[in-house]
């Protein structure tokens, strides 16, 4: 009643390879699974810089406690 029924669904497919064919069905969905894999890799690559500012800051805010308890110390 509501949804679509799989014969609706396989001629929405079929319209769809007529009008665009299937070589342009092919070039977008490789463009798409590309795009997909670019996201992905510059997720990760925010993560892994996100990761190396962490270690930047622990290792500064390290070295103003060990120079504050060096100036304690004189």
């Amino acid at each position: 009643m509501g949804g679509i029924s799989i014969w609706q669904l396989a001629i929405i497919v079929l319209l769809v390879v007529l009008l665009f064919g299937t070589k342009k069905l092919r070039n977008l969905g490789s463009d798409l699974g590309e795009s997909v894999k670019g996201f992905k890799k510059a997720m990760n690559d925010d993560k892994a810089k996100d990761a190396e500012f962490e270690k930047v800051e622990q290792k500064q805010a390290e070295s103003t406690e060990q120079k504050a308890k060096d100036k304690e110390q004189a």
